[in-house]
């Protein structure tokens, strides 16, 4: 199959790719790396304003663009390849996704369009101790007390962005041991966020604490639709970033002089960089196509966990060839592959690791389970 943008798409990147480069430049990821919100308020304001990017896949009746899976994964592509420091993947991927597709409608008349305006950021907490999002995993509770007030009691770890959020939508087990989602305010009584320690500043995780934390019902959670979608943006945002790092790679092969020649000049380099390519460009094709197949309501399972699988170990592949490509310096602070190379290795495992997702791919081929959900 061939698969194409259309021009209408190719402009958007390249609105969305000259934004990122002038606003997320390296200074600017190295001084959000030390931050401990992770974001620039100013930079999040003007993405939601002038491009509209927190609204890209919400939509239009909720306030949002109304676009579907292949322009949200040419906007993450794009933040990727930039390394934008942001609560993107969690507030209008994750969040919004979940709300759009549990909630009720007063929920949503009142939460959607503040998402999509970015006036309020939001974040999904589900992981307890598995890597991937399942029932079997979650043990936080959920309980209705006396007043009718539902009520939530457990743990979340890595829960990305939670320290910006005003809103969080977690997943919680019901008295009836099915799992649901619970909207929690920020500001409520028994909610606790702790930062946690992480070799990527980048992506900011944190754990989360809820002790008779009071929530509002959402409904009935479909984990695996909800991950599919995260995986997808997540997939092609490590694209991104794995692109960047080839270019660099070549950049330097171009500009570095050994023994009068250029090193790119070297067949044992060209060797390299042209194995570099194709792994980073049937990765890419595999991202691609599950963005293609969730916008056009396709089983997408499979497609989600391969595009996860293939994507991180690209994107890991090109950061370590990159900084050896590099040379010497490639393994200093100074030198701005180690940026891309934390991201690489926390994105390898964010949600899973490669060797689950191609167990889950497998299974999703043998069963035919898939998601066909879709907002936009």
């Amino acid at each position: 199959m061939e698969f194409t943008f259309s021009e209408d798409q190719q402009r958007f990147r390249e609105n969305i790719a000259r934004f990122f480069h002038d606003r997320s430049p390296t200074t600017e990821v190295r001084r959000l790396m030390s931050d401990p919100a992770g974001y620039d308020p100013t930079i999040w304001s003007q993405m939601s304003g002038q491009l509209g990017l927190c609204g890209i896949a919400i939509p239009e009746e909720y306030g949002g663009a109304g676009f579907g899976a292949q322009e949200l994964a040419i906007a993450c592509e794009e933040m990727g390849r930039a390394l934008y420091c942001g609560p993107f993947l969690a507030s209008a991927v994750c969040a919004a996704y979940a709300i759009a597709t549990t909630a009720d409608e007063t929920f949503k008349q009142q939460w959607l369009p503040q998402l999509a305006s970015g006036n309020v950021i939001a974040c999904v907490a589900v992981t307890e101790h598995a890597p991937l999002w399942c029932d079997d995993d979650i043990k936080t509770s959920a309980i209705i007390d006396g007043s009718g007030q539902h009520r939530l009691t457990g743990e979340k770890r890595y829960v990305v962005d939670a320290q910006v959020a005003q809103l969080i939508v977690v997943a919680a087990q019901q008295a009836n041991a099915s799992i649901a989602l619970y909207a929690v305010h920020a500001d409520a009584p028994g909610l606790t966020c702790t930062p946690m320690a992480s070799m990527d500043p980048t992506r900011k995780l944190n754990s989360l604490q809820l002790s008779d934390t009071p929530a509002i019902h959402l409904g009935t959670a479909d984990l695996q639709d909800l991950m599919d979608y995260t995986l997808v943006a997540l997939a092609n945002e490590m694209m991104g970033g794995a692109q960047t790092l080839l270019q660099s790679a070549l950049d330097y092969t171009q500009l570095r002089v050994q023994f009068g020649r250029s090193i790119a000049s070297f067949q044992a380099i060209k060797h390299r960089l042209a194995e570099l390519l194709l792994e980073v460009e049937l990765a890419k094709s595999a991202a691609y196509q599950a963005a293609y197949s969730m916008a056009v309501g396709k089983d997408c399972r499979e497609h989600a966990s391969l595009a996860k699988a293939a994507a991180a170990e690209a994107y890991l592949l090109a950061a370590t060839e990159c900084i050896q490509l590099h040379g010497g310096i490639g393994f200093t602070w100074e030198n701005d592959t180690h940026l891309w190379f934390k991201r690489a290795k926390s994105s390898e495992v964010l949600l899973g690791a490669p060797a689950l997702h191609r167990e889950r791919m497998l299974q999703a081929m043998t069963t035919g389970a898939g998601a066909k959900t879709r907002i936009g």
